[in-house]
């Protein structure tokens, strides 16, 4: 028995509905065009003042450059794997310079690469505030009670990146028995 038209209706709508998270990931584009505007503002602010610049400074300059590239490292991934996962297939193969990850990533490679780059800039974060403990200028003043929640954080983020790899590993071993 054919289904009703109405039926019809309804699920071709709500697949449609899809497109609604489109200007979304127009907002992750204008995000990391100001993530490029911060790195860029940071490189011009540092770069006069590097031949006067410690190495533990030029460290920390460094650290933070990497920390942006992280998170703009990140919008892309989310930006590009999100977009194909659930809006549409990006109809650019003939792309010379396509990354070899486009297309490949399902959701669950798609969380492990999301927590993998959080540990990663949370881990390059608390390395800074690490560096600036004594330092006179420092962004922050050290603060025991600070440094200690910022290692409970990054540690809560890495148990939570191993749990998700337990949980995907046992959910593909239980796959495979299905």
């Amino acid at each position: 028995m054919p289904k009703p038209e109405i039926e019809t209706r309804f699920e071709r709508g709500l697949f449609a509905s899809r497109w609604l998270m489109a200007p979304m990931y127009l907002g992750l584009v204008v995000s990391l065009a100001m993530l490029t505007i911060v790195f860029t503002r940071e490189l011009i602010y540092y770069l006069p003042r590097v031949f006067d610049m410690s190495a533990e400074e030029a460290i920390l300059v460094v650290l933070t450059l990497i920390d942006l590239s992280l998170a703009g490292n990140l919008l892309l991934i989310v930006l590009f794997s999100g977009y194909e996962n659930f809006v549409s297939k990006l109809d650019i193969a003939d792309t010379v310079d396509r990354p070899s990850w486009m297309g490949t990533v399902d959701f669950a490679g798609l969380k492990m690469k999301l927590i993998a780059s959080i540990v990663a800039i949370s881990g390059i974060h608390l390395l800074k505030r690490f560096m600036e403990i004594g330092e006179a200028d420092a962004e922050a003043p050290f603060n025991e009670a600070h440094l200690y929640w910022l290692v409970i954080i990054h540690l809560t983020f890495v148990v939570s990146g191993v749990l998700l790899a337990c949980m995907d590993w046992l959910a593909a071993r239980t796959g495979k028995h299905a």
